[in-house]
């Protein structure tokens, strides 16, 4: 009963932060919307029984990644702090909701019981099994993404050297 609350919890937050993430006109509190997104999705990998994927989407993802999303952000300038200012007084509010809403989370995570046919090791989302579907399985898409994205790689340089 309670996985289920926590299912439906997270994915209401994933649904809130992903529109947070282009309805919200200032570029850092867009990148923390992206940032919560993230880990909501990595509590709904371990529903999937993904542990690996969950931390690779923490580490990788909500680590890294965003990590240069700030940097870029930062270094981008976007205008005048005026600009960026902050308009209303609802960040105390939605602060102490947030902290509230993490701690029943948090405090929930400790009683959820797990269903009682427990998944062999096979099954779960361990590296082997990764590893092992990665390189069987789904060869050719990984391969084809990897070619996508280093597609995207030449392109932004070549729209960088452009602007050079």
């Amino acid at each position: 009963m309670f996985g289920q609350i926590l299912f439906i919890t997270m994915a209401l937050v994933i649904v809130v932060t992903s529109i947070g993430v282009v309805a919200v006109r200032n570029p850092v509190r867009s990148a923390l919307n992206l940032v919560a997104n993230f880990f909501a999705l990595a509590v709904l990998y371990l529903f999937l029984y993904a542990q690996f994927v969950a931390a690779v989407q923490i580490i990788v993802y909500a680590g890294a990644i965003m990590v240069l999303f700030l940097f870029t952000i930062m270094l981008l300038n976007l205008g005048s702090p005026s600009e960026l200012s902050e308009r209303g007084e609802i960040k105390r509010p939605v602060t102490w909701g947030l902290a509230l809403l993490f701690v029943i989370v948090l405090a929930g995570g400790v009683f959820v019981r797990l269903p009682e046919a427990q998944p062999t090791a096979d099954d779960l989302g361990t590296v082997q099994m990764v590893g092992k579907f990665l390189f069987t399985d789904w060869v050719y898409p990984f391969e084809l993404t990897s070619i996508l994205l280093l597609i995207a790689i030449v392109g932004a340089i070549v729209m960088a050297k452009r602007r050079l």
